[in-house]
Parts: structure tokens; C-alpha cells; sequence
């Protein structure tokens, strides 16, 4: 009569290949650790003041197609002269402001007109009354 040996499960885990892997992942992290180049962080000093920048020239497209500098009502040609000599005197942008009745196409003139005249940094206001 033969005898049938019952296997045991095993109910331990066997470690020792983690551990392997461990110890290999930590010796290639501590060979390259020293060879990675840190940033280089520049930090603002102290009392160093921010340039504020200037405010933008506001153009305001009227409903009948009319233009309006700082109160003042314009034809398209004076606008556009003013809007260069404040430009020429400093680095601003230019803001074409309008409400919601205002038609697009007047708006769309004042901004090809501006675009023609090589200004670059024109933006879009849109008020409501």
C-alpha cells in the first residue's frame, strides 16, 4: 500500500526577491542622485518695486458709428491720429469698448482702421447700459 503524502499549503510569503529589487532601485537612485542638476531659482529681492503698467486707451464705438476718446467725440481720422500720438508717447494697448446695441460692422471698421495703422495690442470691451 502506497501512501499519498498531503501537501501542505504554503502560507508564508517569500520575501527575498522584493527585497532584491529594493536594494538594486536604491543603489541606482543613490548613483544618480548626484548627477541630476538642481533648478536655479531666482527670487524676487526685497523692496524691488513692480513697473505698473499704463492704462489702455479706450476707444468707445457710439451707436450711430461715432468714436469717443476720454469724453471727447471723434471722426475716425482724428481718432486714429490721437490714438497714435498716445501711443508714440508711451507702451499702451488699445481697448474698443462698446454696448450691446452697437452694430459689429461699426466695430469691426475701428479695428480694421487700428490694424492698418500697425497697432498691435487692441482688445475688445463690451458694456452694458
Amino acid at each position: 500500500m502506497a501512501r499519498t503524502r498531503k501537501r501542505r499549503m504554503m502560507n508564508q510569503i517569500n520575501v527575498v526577491p522584493y527585497i532584491d529589487v529594493t536594494l538594486v532601485l536604491l543603489v541606482i537612485f543613490m548613483v544618480t542622485a548626484p548627477m541630476t542638476n538642481p533648478g536655479v531659482v531666482d527670487l524676487p529681492s526685497v523692496g524691488q518695486s513692480l513697473q505698473q503698467m499704463a492704462a489702455p486707451i479706450v476707444v468707445t464705438v457710439k451707436k450711430n458709428g461715432d468714436t469717443e476718446i476720454d469724453g471727447e467725440s471723434l471722426p475716425l481720422d482724428q481718432m486714429l491720429a490721437k490714438v497714435k500720438s498716445q501711443l508714440d508717447e508711451e507702451s499702451r494697448s488699445v481697448v474698443v469698448a462698446a454696448d450691446e446695441k452697437t452694430e459689429y460692422g461699426e466695430m469691426v471698421k475701428v479695428m480694421d482702421l487700428l490694424k492698418q495703422a500697425n497697432i498691435e495690442k487692441v482688445g475688445l470691451l463690451l458694456t452694458s447700459r
